[in-house]
């Protein structure tokens, strides 16, 4: 009986000391790992067992298939540890006489692993936030610089009829902490629901990579954060208003020589934080568009093969079931039998990976008949059945596909994709010619009997690598998937396909029951782009409307301060159109400052984010030219109310008004 160490994810009834069957080998708990417990680069791993059996390949000094894990002692930095791993890895091969490859080791933080590969999207999305925080602290000031002109008046009566000076303070300070407790209330109920549907857009498999998700959400960090911010607020909505308590202000809120003006203050920063609003926004939009066209390209990059139709899912044999490897091509072929025979199954294809998942499985092959020095030839490694790549709608450049006589008991034969036949066979045909590897811990040699167009085997965002396929019957292996292509709707295929296998054997087991659609928009760097593209997009429209916003308050401010000098020029025969003009060339002029700041200030940004980007520029021009037309037309929305009452003021009543 071997043990394990089981990680608690669902509410089984499980306790220590029982015993479960895993693959028809007993297992008993020796311990519970708390619900929270993760190690992302094992995945979703409910079962921890010792390692106790070893394949051919993990035999072999030159294959790489485990994690190794160190704490450093105290005073110990990566560096040094990285000095003794270096010689280590040295030593070994000068013990073990390793000369056809350079072993070597590498020692990186675990947070590097965990974060590494998202750490510009989250540094990105970051800015993106306090990006969003400056729009929202701007808008506050604006609304604060009105409220606080529309209170001159007040506050000089207040002073007049003896309120002191502390009076008054605390009465701002009490509405100050008012309207920002309210704010901050809403705003932490909003992001708990916005938090909770989140982590609904993230795989649970995924989600099981990244271990930092689970810290992400609402804990005392954010609410000392939320509160600050609160504080800051409150201090902002009392200060301003305080700053009309000197006896000077008093006497000018007190006098009339002011009305029908602009106040000097507003000239000198409503304006301005307006056009710094907008050209925020800009720089937000233009970050959304050029992600949501990043999303795009990548969904839509060629495959080398036709997703729709396809449902897929993995299969693990019982060792026990089959002990020899005589006896998995017979289960390959009796899955291919009775799945085909399914209603609806066009055909079935079986692989020791799905495409479009990672550049793992490598493989380092030779050339016979040519000099080799150690060169890291590295491939992508594929195990098929004779259907898959039909199954796949791949294309044949030349060759043939395998058939059910390159069984164990022929010659090794292989497929190669293009890349593979212009980088290692240039200006040759690659058909007939042989490659050599250590498969299965013995020297191997395969002779290339089909070229196919590249098949994406790695991630999206990667160019493809050159690739083999094997006959999977003559390198048979108890983990693989079945790839199904159908007429109807693959998603409603599924169950049957499971049922189906179980009724091969109940003690397959079968998992990862998905379309083919969904495998590809569920790969990593997918859901990081499209995550990323959503939450920026979110913050852009935000920041849009915040801006808009603004903007629309200056321009109806300015409309209300002039409205005496509006009726002026009325009454000496201004016409409506000329009043439209003077109020939209206002707008104008602020939206095209916002605009031309925002765009210089987004190539800039933009440039920074370019890792982040796939298949578009940063200086993309028709992101930077949409963001400026839905700008230029937003605003002049915004801006034609005001003027359309700025337009509509009656002479006699405007010249009444003050």
């Amino acid at each position: 009986t071997e043990i394990y160490t089981l990680s608690l994810h669902d509410a089984l009834p499980i306790s220590v000391g029982q015993t479960v069957d895993l693959s028809d080998t007993a297992y008993t708990i020796i311990g519970v790992l708390p619900r929270s417990f993760t190690f992302a680069p094992g995945g979703n791993a409910e079962f921890w067992v010792p390692v106790n059996h070893f394949t051919p390949h993990e035999k072999m000094r030159t294959f790489y298939n485990f994690w190794g894990l160190g704490r450093l002692r105290d005073g110990v930095t990566p560096k040094i540890a990285q000095a003794e791993m270096t010689a280590i890895a040295k030593q070994l091969q000068q013990q073990y006489a390793v000369d056809s490859f350079n072993l070597s080791a590498s020692v990186v933080p675990l947070s590097e692993v965990f974060i590494g590969d998202v750490r510009p999207i989250l540094l990105m999305l970051l800015s993106g936030a306090m990006l969003l925080l400056l729009i929202a602290c701007i808008n506050m000031a604006s609304l604060v610089l009105v409220r606080s002109e529309s209170r001159r008046h007040e506050i000089s009566i207040r002073g007049a009829l003896g309120a002191t000076r502390m009076r008054l303070i605390r009465q701002f300070v009490t509405e100050g902490l008012l309207f920002a407790g309210f704010g901050s209330i809403a705003g932490i109920a909003v992001a708990a629901g916005l938090i909770r549907l989140i982590a609904r857009m993230v795989p649970k498999d995924t989600a099981a990579n990244m271990p930092f998700l689970d810290e992400a959400g609402l804990n005392t960090h954010t609410l000392i954060f939320t509160g600050a911010v609160a504080v800051l607020t409150a201090l902002l909505l009392a200060a301003t208003p305080a700053l009309r308590l000197s006896p000077q202000e008093i006497r000018n809120g007190l006098s009339d020589g002011n009305r029908g003006a602009d106040s000097r203050l507003w000239r000198r920063l409503g304006a301005n934080l307006v056009v710094v609003e907008l050209a925020v926004a800009v720089v937000l939009l233009t970050g959304a568009g050029l992600l949501g066209r990043s999303l795009y390209r990548l969904l839509h990059v060629p495959l080398g093969f036709d997703p729709t139709h396809l449902a897929t899912l993995y299969v693990k044999a019982p060792d026990s079931s089959y002990k020899t490897g005589e006896q998995m091509p017979g289960l390959y072929q009796e899955i291919v039998r009775r799945v085909s025979a399914l209603p609806g199954v066009k055909s079935v294809g079986i692989t020791s990976m799905l495409p479009v998942q990672c550049n793992c499985s490598i493989d380092r092959i030779r050339f016979p008949g040519r000099p080799y020095h150690g060169e890291h030839n590295d491939v992508d490694e594929r195990h098929v059945n004779p259907t898959y790549l039909a199954a796949l709608k791949a294309s044949l450049v030349r060759g043939r596909f395998f058939t059910d006589a390159d069984d164990a008991s022929k010659p090794g034969v292989a497929i190669i994709n293009q890349t593979l036949a212009h980088r290692y066979f240039p200006k040759q045909d690659p058909v007939g010619q042989r490659i050599a590897n250590d498969e299965g811990g013995r020297p191997s040699v395969w002779e290339i009997v089909g070229v196919i167009d590249d098949v994406r085997e790695g991630p999206l965002d990667t160019d493809s690598l050159p690739a083999e396929y094997f006959p999977i019957q003559q390198a048979p292996d108890h983990s693989f998937n079945v790839v199904v292509r159908t007429s109807q709707d693959a998603g409603a295929l599924l169950p049957e396909l499971v049922s189906t296998l179980h009724q091969i054997n109940r003690d397959l087991g079968v998992s990862d029951e998905a379309t083919m659609v969904q495998q590809v928009n569920a790969t990593q760097a997918a859901l990081l782009h499209s995550f990323c593209a959503w939450l920026v997009g979110g913050f852009a429209a935000v920041a849009l409307i915040l801006g808009i916003v603004g903007l629309y308050g200056v321009i109806a401010y300015s409309v209300s301060r002039r409205t005496r000098e509006i009726g002026v020029r009325m009454a000496l025969g201004a016409q409506r159109s000329a009043v439209y003009k003077l109020i939209m060339r206002q707008a104008g002029w602020l939206t095209a400052a916002g605009l031309a700041i925002g765009l210089i200030a987004s190539l800039g940004t933009s440039t920074l984010m370019r890792k982040l980007l796939f298949g578009v520029e940063a200086w993309d021009a028709i992101t930077l030219i949409s963001v400026a037309l839905l700008l230029g037309l937003a605003s002049s929305a915004a801006s034609f109310l005001p003027a359309r009452r700025a337009a509509s003021v009656n002479p006699t009543d405007a010249l009444r008004a003050e």
